[in-house]
């Protein structure tokens, strides 16, 4: 068809008085020119017919993977390779004589064409990591660092043969050739790198995943993994800012993963008070027929009263003295009513670490200590519960003539104050 054309064109512009060489020129170049509308029309007909029609189809379909790749541009990229290919193929056809602008428009037209299909190979890369996100392994095993490094590899492949193309090398010569260059390369792509190498540690280890609650002061970081990507890690914190975390930062330092308390099914609650020692005494009968009327510590009271009793019974001992024998202390009862409270409410699990006890002595007074577990794990409602248990004990530690110690304040020292100024 081109012969055809070619020949009639010729034929016409002799009889207008041109030579055969320019009327040959002219006729060549007016073939390429009708070669590149040719390819025009066949790339308007790929985007207008054949990609609506598979667009319709892929939505159509039950499936998923077509419309995630439709909607990643996957097969709209496809379309720009139909003129591309008829250029390259056609024009030494075309242009047969001048194999100079031959070899140059098939050189750009062939870098070209690897750019195209670079960029349809980032949109499958990026398609396989959204499909991937449905099935429940990526919960635990994120890829898109991976994906990242692929990307990274499939772009050097292509600078690389864009090169080859532009300078007329062997690929793998020059490939070669970069050998005395890799210190260069190594320290450009230093940080990918380290990332993918963090990136895998943290995947093999199953150390951090997207959705985890982790914290990591270096960064200010404290809140929800979001991302897990080649280069960072995102954490939106708790007051909705985002950091940002080198990932192989995740693996040379130290940071606190909260997922195995949320698969526990509990959260802890550790918080101690200070009781003023000097409000620590013995019981009397008196304190003793008081605590037996709490409800928490009745049977308590009542159980170690009588064992306390046959002890000293047993062993001959004078308990008209207070110090002789063993007796109950309202310390120690406090902390049984303590376990009793805790142990009657339905937030705090029995089963995992429960613990009421002393901690060692300081010059701000005994620390009483509660380690237990709350099966609540959400924060707002998990801070209400501690702020509930801690505003009963600390109203009820009066009632067990125990003092919690504090610093004196200015109210006080103003009262001191007052009482010297009137005895002077």
């Amino acid at each position: 068809m081109f012969s055809n054309i070619e020949t009639s064109l010729q034929s016409w512009l002799n009889t207008i008085g041109l030579s055969d060489a320019n009327a040959k020129i002219t006729t060549d170049f007016v073939a390429f020119f009708v070669l590149i509308i040719f390819s025009l029309l066949t790339f308007y007909v790929a985007r207008k017919i054949f990609i609506v029609l598979i667009h319709r189809l892929t939505a159509k379909s039950k499936t998923n993977w077509d419309d995630v790749l439709a909607s990643q541009k996957f097969f709209k990229l496809m379309a720009y390779l139909v003129p591309s290919y008829i250029i390259y193929a056609f024009t030494p056809y075309v242009l047969e004589p001048y194999t100079k602008i031959v070899s140059g428009i098939q050189s750009i037209v062939n870098i070209y064409m690897i750019a195209v299909v670079l960029l349809i190979i980032n949109a499958f890369l990026n398609s396989v990591a959204i499909i991937y996100q449905d099935f429940q392994v990526a919960k635990t095993k994120p890829i898109k660092g991976y994906v990242q490094v692929i990307k990274i590899i499939v772009y050097l492949i292509g600078a690389i043969i864009i090169l080859s193309t532009l300078f007329h090398k062997n690929p793998l010569g020059l490939i070669g050739g970069l050998g005395a260059f890799s210190a260069v390369l190594l320290l450009v792509f230093k940080d990918p790198i380290m990332g993918f190498v963090g990136g895998i540690q943290l995947s093999a280890n199953n150390m951090l995943v997207p959705g985890d609650w982790i914290s990591m002061p270096k960064y200010d970081a404290d809140g929800t993994v979001i991302d897990v990507a080649l280069t960072t890690v995102k954490v939106q914190n708790w007051d909705k800012t985002i950091s940002t975390i080198p990932t192989y930062s995740l693996i040379s330092d130290s940071f606190k993963n909260w997922r195995g308390m949320e698969e526990s099914g509990g959260r802890r609650i550790k918080r101690s008070i200070n009781i003023d020692m000097k409000s620590i005494r013995f019981c009397t009968d008196a304190m003793l027929a008081k605590f037996s009327k709490f409800e928490h510590v009745k049977e308590y009271v009542d159980k170690t009263e009588k064992n306390l009793s046959e002890y000293n019974k047993s062993h001959n001992i004078d308990d008209s003295i207070l110090v002789n024998g063993r007796r109950q202390t309202n310390i120690g009862i406090f902390r049984a009513y303590l376990g009793g409270y805790l142990h009657n409410l339905n937030e705090i699990h029995d089963e995992m670490t429960f613990l009421v006890r002393q901690l060692q002595p300081t010059d701000k007074g005994l620390p009483i200590e509660i380690y237990v577990f709350s099966k609540i794990q959400e924060w707002a409602k998990y801070e209400d519960l501690q702020s509930d248990i801690f505003d009963h004990i600390l109203a009820v530690v009066p009632e067990f003539d125990l003092r919690i110690y504090q610093n004196p304040t200015g109210d006080d020292l103003q009262k001191v104050l007052g009482s010297f100024n009137k005895e002077a």
